[in-house]
């Protein structure tokens, strides 16, 4: 299996993966059509890049690549209540732990104590259990299932940084077209790009598909409140990394194929199932941190999309491509108005070239 070898940097603070992002390039909404987007791509060998359009991803992958998707499904996760002294109160779920249960955030003016009532827009409520690595553990008392009580009463949770509330739309494009284990409370964002027809061209070419499932949660957003990065403790996430999966990545190579990720949390599952440069069969969670010096045993590329500066996910990419190769990139994306985060435009980072 390939490594790719980057030497640590002493002491990496935060403050080092910091970049300069106008406002008005954060991405509010998705455009018409997913694969419409732009694709940054990222020659790692050459330290070269090209300005290209996603829907011409086809062109850069090859019969026998792999493709690997993660299938986690977007639960509506925002919910509304009233505490019992009448403040409003906003619930996101962070990690469904049971048919009734869920770690969350709470919005709220001031935070409730253990064995308080949240009552929802049904007239149904929850129960505070107590506290959680800072977030609330509730049960919801409600006659059915978690899962559907937020099918009924829940909004799509969009990223803090989409400064509007999620519309009808949201339930469609906030959701990867190849969803189907649903757990996650934030898109794998990368998959966003996908739609039939560009699938349709991925199989005609010869490339195969893949798929894990990480479920995402609210703490992807968290930020990094340490600055030296080795202080930093990750979120916990639930994946599943199968034997059939495990079978396809090993033909792919053994037949001189590579494997692609789909997004960072794809990496994060499949490095999370590597022991010792093998992969193995893994259902469980992760609290991966990777971040520059890390030697990915896993993967020979990444479609991603672009990141909150400072955050772990642009720690991660900077560990695949060099640190300062992904910021001078950045700043090439900031300088010719590429679109940032979750509804934004794409890179594909090959680091033994194009």
């Amino acid at each position: 299996m390939p490594r790719f070898p980057l030497p640590a940097a002493p002491a990496l603070k935060k403050s080092d993966f910091d970049f300069d992002l106008p406002h008005e390039l954060v991405a509010q909404a998705p455009l018409p059509e997913r694969s419409a987007s732009r694709m940054l791509l990222l020659d790692v060998a050459a330290q070269s890049r090209q300005d290209r359009l996603f829907r011409e991803l086809p062109d850069f992958l090859r019969p026998g690549d792999l493709l690997v998707f993660n299938d986690t499904r977007v639960l509506p996760a925002r919910l509304y209540g009233r505490k019992d002294t009448g403040g409003a109160v906003e619930i996101l779920i962070e990690r469904v732990t049971g048919a009734h249960e869920a770690v969350v955030q709470l919005g709220v003016s001031k935070k409730p104590k253990e064995g308080a009532r949240i009552e929802l827009a049904d007239s149904s409520h929850a129960l505070v259990l107590g506290r959680d690595e800072g977030f609330f553990r509730l049960r919801f008392e409600a006659p059915e299932p978690l899962e559907k009580l937020l099918l009924k009463l829940g909004e799509m949770p969009l990223p803090p940084y989409i400064e509007r509330h999620a519309d009808a739309s949201d339930m469609e494009r906030y959701q990867t077209v190849f969803a189907r284990e649903p757990g996650a409370v934030a898109a794998p964002t990368a998959g966003l790009h996908f739609d039939e027809a560009i699938l349709g061209r991925l199989r005609e070419r010869g490339v195969e598909f893949g798929y894990v499932t990480l479920h995402v949660g609210a703490g992807t957003f968290q930020p990094v409140r340490v600055d030296d990065l080795k202080d930093h403790c990750m979120h916990r996430e639930w994946l599943n990394v199968g034997a059939h999966l495990i079978g396809q990545i090993r033909r792919t190579r053994a037949n001189g194929g590579r494997v692609i990720a789909v997004g960072t949390t794809v990496v994060r599952a499949l490095e999370s199932a590597s022991r010792d440069g093998e992969l193995h069969p893994f259902a469980g969670e992760t609290q991966i941190f990777i971040f520059p010096g890390y030697r990915f045993s896993s993967i020979d590329g990444l479609i991603t999309n672009f990141h909150l500066p400072q955050s772990t996910l642009l720690m991660l990419v900077s560990a695949l491509a060099g640190r300062e190769f992904i910021l001078d990139s950045y700043r090439h994306a900031v300088e010719q108005r590429y679109r940032f985060f979750s509804y934004g435009d794409a890179m594909l980072i090959l680091p033994h070239g194009a």
